[in-house]
């Protein structure tokens, strides 16, 4: 099915690491070209909606980049944010993943999901973007993340969240902004006596 828009379709997934069918279409490609380049072996479906070339590059953060293309709106957080941010010995086998409270539940067929609902400045602040796999991932930064270790103790587990404070401080990270985060997440009084400890 040689053409040029097979030839762009295989340049889309050069470019974008990880394709959804809805980017495809938007390109004006339509999405019956997909399958063909999968049958042909020249794409793999990696799930509903996604695909990517067979030589594409997976990386160990693969599951982050395929949460990311499917679920734009969202932000990795807590265990898995920390294993990113090497913040962790844990080996979470979900991506965790933060949403607004009114946002639909997620559903990626690929991926298990942990979903965890934020609001306000807790949700939107602490945001970096890290390609991963030619795909731009939004990932709440190390200070953030420990901050929601703490306020989500009853979730992750208080051992984590110590954890993640000491690799935090070990890292050198800046306690100002753990501080700063902290306050944002209200969670100053729980952190505090731990923050001395590790810092004194």
């Amino acid at each position: 099915m040689p053409g040029p828009k097979a030839d762009r379709l295989q340049s889309l997934a050069n470019e974008r690491g990880i394709l959804r069918t809805s980017e495809v279409e938007e390109e004006g490609i339509p999405r019956q070209y997909l399958s063909r380049l999968v049958d042909r072996g020249e794409l793999v479906r990696i799930g509903r909606g996604l695909y990517r070339r067979p030589d594409h590059e997976v990386t160990v953060h693969h599951s982050l980049a395929v949460t990311a293309k499917r679920v734009p709106k969202g932000t990795v957080c807590l265990l898995s944010a920390l294993q990113f941010h090497d913040l962790t010995t844990q080996n979470p086998l979900d991506v965790w993943l933060a949403i607004g409270h009114k946002d639909r539940e997620p559903s990626v067929d690929a991926v298990s999901l942990r979903i965890v609902r934020m609001s306000g400045e807790a949700r939107t602040e602490g945001i970096e973007e890290y390609k991963i796999e030619g795909v731009s991932v939004p990932i709440y930064e190390p200070a953030k993340t420990v901050a929601d270790c703490f306020k989500y103790r009853s979730r992750v587990g208080l051992d984590v969240a110590l954890e993640a404070l000491r690799d935090f401080h070990e890292q050198n990270g800046s306690t100002d902004a753990l501080w700063r985060y902290a306050d944002l997440c209200r969670v100053q009084s729980v952190i505090r006596p731990y923050m001395e400890a590790v810092t004194s």
